[in-house]
C-alpha cells in the first residue's frame, strides 16, 4: 500500500497541492519560533536575550502547533471527503479499511515529509528576519546570532508528520466507514474535547477577575482563555452553523428568494464538510481580536499612568504583533486553501445545476450567499470568544469594558475575513463555471 501511496502523489500531485501548502506553512511557522530556543541555547547568549528568545518560542510555538493542525486536519478533512467514490471502489474491489488507511495515511506522510524539507530555507530567513526584530526592538543584544539546530528541525517535522498523519487516519476512518454503509458515530470524542476546551477556557478568562492590574501574568489568563473559547467553537462548528441556519432561514428566503432556499438546504446536508472553513475563520476572527484589543488596552494603560514602557512591555507588545502577524498569515492562507479545495469539486454540482437550468449568475448568486452565512456564523463566534477575553482584562487592567480602538481592530479583523471568504470561494467558482456543464458533468463522474 505504501506503493500504492508513491505512484498516487505522483501521478496527481495537484489534489494534493493543499494540504503540502498547509504542511510547508506549519513546518516553516513551527521550524521559524523553535529556532529561536537553539539561538538562546547557544554558547555566549546573555540571560536576558536567552530568556526573551526563549518565551517567543514558547509561547509562539504552543499558537503554531494549534493552527498547524487544525489547517492539516481542515484541508485533509476534504481531500479525503472528495475521494469518496475512490475510497467505495477499493472496498468494492476486495480493500479492505486497514489497506485504504495505510494507503491515505501513507500519502499523508509522504506530503508532509516534502513540505517539512521544503519549509527548512524559508524557516532559516524567517528566523534570521524575526530575531532581527528583536535586537531593533534592544530586547535581543547585537551580538548574538541566529542559530538553525536540531530543536528547530526536528520539532517542524514530528509536529507536521504527526499532525497529518492523525489527521488523515481520522478522516479516511469515517470515509471508509460511510463507503461501507456503516452508520456514522456521533462524535463523541470531537464534542469532549470541544465541550472540555469552553470549559478550560471559560475558567481561563474568569479567573482574570482574580488577578491585580498590576501582575505581570494578567494578559495570559484571557488571552489563553480566548484562544480555548476559539477552539472550542471550532470544533463545534457543525452543531453552530445547522442552530443558524434554522433561525436565519426566513429571512434569507426573503431577501433572496429561491436561491436563499435552496442554500440553506445545501448547507445543512453539507454541514460537516463546511465546518473545515468555518473553523479557520472562528479562529482568526477570536484570536486576532483578542489580542489586538488587549494589547491596545494595555498600551493605553501604560500611556495613561505616565510611565515609559520596560523591556517587559516591549517583548510583551512585539511579542504579541508576531503572534497576530502569524496568526493573520497562516490562518488567512488556511481559509483561502480550504475555500479553495472545498469550491473547485463542487464541479459536478455546479454542472448538474446548470443542467438543470440554473445560469452561472444564479450559481454565483448561490455561492455568495454561502459565503455570506459561513462569514456571519465565523465572525459571531470568533467575536464571542474574543469578547470573553477581552472584557476581563480591560476591566481588570483600565476599569473600562473594552479599548477605545476596540471597534476599529474589529472592524478590520472582520473585513479581512469576509475579503477572504468572498474572493476565494466566489473566483474559485467562477474559474470553475468556465468548463461547459455537460463536460463538468462527464469528467466528475
Amino acid at each position: 500500500m505504501f506503493a500504492l501511496a508513491l505512484r498516487s502523489v505522483r501521478l496527481r500531485p495537484g489534489r494534493l497541492l493543499a494540504t503540502l501548502l498547509s504542511a510547508f506553512l506549519g513546518a516553516a511557522v513551527i521550524m521559524t519560533f523553535n529556532s529561536l530556543h537553539d539561538t538562546a541555547g547557544a554558547p555566549g547568549v546573555d540571560h536576558v536575550s536567552a530568556e526573551t528568545l526563549t518565551t517567543a518560542a514558547s509561547v509562539v510555538g504552543g499558537y503554531g502547533t494549534l493552527l498547524v493542525f487544525f489547517a492539516v486536519a481542515s484541508t485533509l478533512t476534504v481531500n479525503v471527503r472528495q475521494r469518496a467514490d475512490e475510497i467505495a471502489l477499493l472496498r468494492h474491489t476486495g480493500a479492505t479499511p486497514a489497506q485504504i488507511k495505510r494507503m491515505i495515511v501513507g500519502e499523508s506522510v509522504i506530503v508532509a515529509l516534502a513540505g517539512s524539507v521544503l519549509a527548512v530555507g524559508p524557516a532559516m530567513l524567517g528566523g534570521h528576519a524575526l530575531l532581527d526584530v528583536f535586537k531593533d526592538g534592544g530586547q535581543v543584544a547585537d551580538g548574538v546570532d541566529h542559530v538553525f539546530g536540531p530543536i528547530a528541525l526536528m520539532s517542524g517535522v514530528a509536529v507536521t508528520l504527526l499532525a497529518s498523519a492523525g489527521a488523515a487516519f481520522l478522516a479516511v476512518r469515517r470515509a471508509t466507514r460511510a463507503a461501507a454503509g456503516m452508520r456514522q458515530g456521533r462524535g463523541r470524542a470531537r464534542k469532549f474535547a470541544a465541550w472540555g476546551a469552553l470549559a478550560v477556557g471559560a475558567a481561563g478568562v474568569l479567573s482574570t477577575f482574580a488577578m491585580k492590574a498590576t501582575d505581570a501574568a494578567l494578559m495570559a489568563a484571557p488571552a489563553y482563555g480566548a484562544i480555548l473559547l476559539s477552539v472550542g467553537f471550532a470544533l463545534l462548528s457543525p452543531a453552530l452553523l445547522r442552530a443558524l441556519l434554522g433561525h436565519a432561514e426566513p429571512l434569507l428566503t426573503a431577501l433572496t428568494g429561491a436561491s436563499g432556499y435552496l442554500t440553506v438546504r445545501n448547507m445543512r446536508q453539507r454541514a460537516e464538510q463546511l465546518s473545515g472553513v468555518l473553523m479557520p475563520l472562528i479562529l482568526f476572527t477570536g484570536m486576532a481580536t483578542a489580542t489586538l484589543c488587549m494589547q491596545a488596552a494595555e498600551n493605553d494603560a501604560i500611556k495613561s499612568s505616565g510611565l515609559a514602557e520596560s523591556v517587559e512591555d516591549k517583548n510583551l507588545e512585539t511579542l504579541n504583533f508576531v503572534v497576530v502577524g502569524i496568526i493573520v498569515v497562516f490562518a488567512c492562507v488556511m481559509l483561502v486553501n480550504t475555500l479553495y479545495a472545498a469550491t473547485s469539486y463542487r464541479v459536478r454540482e455546479f454542472g448538474q445545476q446548470r443542467l438543470a437550468g440554473a445560469t452561472p449568475g444564479q450559481v454565483l448568486e448561490t455561492v455568495a450567499v454561502e459565503s455570506l452565512v459561513l462569514t456571519v456564523t465565523g465572525v459571531f463566534f470568533g467575536t464571542v470568544a474574543g469578547l470573553a477575553g477581552i472584557v476581563p482584562f480591560t476591566t481588570v487592567r483600565t476599569d473600562s469594558i473594552l479599548p477605545g480602538q476596540g471597534l476599529g481592530i474589529w472592524l478590520t479583523v472582520v473585513a479581512l475575513a469576509a475579503t477572504a471568504t468572498f474572493v476565494t470561494s466566489l473566483g474559485t467558482a467562477r474559474r470553475t463555471l468556465r468548463v461547459r456543464a455537460v463536460d463538468a458533468v462527464a469528467i466528475a463522474a
